[in-house]
C-alpha cells in the first residue's frame, strides 16, 4: 500500500457555499476529536481533585506546570493572561499527533491548512496583543531602535519578510517531522505483514518506534508552543 495514502484528505460530509468547498472532511473530523478528547481526557483526570493527588492529577498538574513554567520563562511578566491560550495549543497539537498513530487514525498535524492555520493564528495574536499593549510603537518591530532611518528601505523588508516567515517555520517544522514519521511507520508495518513469521523483529522495531513516536508527538506540541510563546514575548516587551 502506498505510505502516502494515509495523508490523503477524503471528505466525509461533502458542502459547498457559493463555489467555496466547506466540506468535512477527516481532517477536519480529527480537529473536532483532538479539542474534545483532549479536554475530557484532562476533566477526567482532575474532576476528583484531592490533597493528595491521584495518579491523573498529578500527571495534569505537572504538565500545566510545565507548561505555565514555559509561558513564564518565554513571555515574562503578564503570562498569566496568555496561559489558558499556550496550554490549549500544546494540548490540541499534542492530541492531533498522537491521534495519528491510532489504527486508522488520520494526522491532521501533517497537513500544511490546518497547522498554518494554527501557526497564522498565533501570529495575529502576537500582533493583536502586541498593538493593544505597545499601541504604534508596536511598528517599531520592522525598524528595531538604533537602525539608522536611511536603510529603513532595506531593513524594514527585511524584517517584514522575518515576521511573515514565522507561521511558515512553524507549519513546515511540524509538518515534516509527523509526514516522515508516520510514512517510517507505514513501510515497517507493511515489512510486517508481508513477512510471515519473520515478521517478528520488524514488529517489535515498530512497537519501539510507536513509543518513540509519542515522545516526537510531546517534543513536536513543546516547540510549536515555546515558538508560539517566544513570539508573544516578543510582541510585548520588544524595546521601542
Amino acid at each position: 500500500m502506498n505510505p502516502l495514502h494515509q495523508f490523503t484528505v477524503t471528505q466525509l460530509v461533502p458542502f459547498n457555499l457559493g463555489g467555496v468547498n466547506l466540506s468535512f472532511t477527516n481532517s477536519s473530523l480529527f480537529m473536532v476529536l483532538s479539542a474534545v478528547l483532549g479536554s475530557l481526557i484532562l476533566w477526567s483526570m482532575v474532576r476528583r481533585q484531592a490533597l493528595i493527588p491521584t495518579t491523573g492529577q498529578a500527571v495534569v498538574e505537572a504538565l500545566y506546570r510545565f507548561i505555565r513554567s514555559t509561558a513564564r520563562d518565554s513571555i515574562g511578566p503578564g503570562y498569566e493572561a496568555y496561559l489558558p491560550f499556550i496550554f490549549s495549543v500544546f494540548v490540541m497539537i499534542f492530541m492531533g499527533n498522537v491521534l495519528g498513530l491510532a489504527p486508522y487514525g488520520f494526522t491532521f498535524t501533517s497537513q500544511l491548512a490546518p497547522v498554518g492555520a494554527f501557526a497564522l493564528l498565533g501570529l495575529i495574536v502576537s500582533a493583536v496583543v502586541g498593538i493593544y499593549h505597545r499601541r504604534l510603537a508596536w511598528f517599531r518591530t520592522f525598524l528595531p531602535q538604533g537602525i539608522p532611518v536611511i536603510i529603513a528601505p532595506i531593513v524594514v523588508p527585511i524584517e517584514l519578510i522575518s515576521f511573515i516567515a514565522k507561521p511558515f517555520s512553524l507549519t513546515v517544522r511540524l509538518v515534516m517531522n509527523m509526514v516522515v514519521g508516520h510514512i517510517l511507520l507505514k513501510i515497517l508495518a507493511g515489512f510486517v505483514f508481508s513477512s510471515g513469521l519473520a515478521g517478528a523483529f520488524p514488529l517489535l522495531f515498530v512497537a519501539l518506534l510507536i513509543i518513540f513516536e509519542v515522545g516526537i508527538a510531546f517534543l513536536q506540541a513543546y516547540i510549536y508552543t515555546i515558538l508560539t510563546s517566544i513570539y508573544l514575548g516578543e510582541a510585548l516587551n520588544a524595546h521601542d
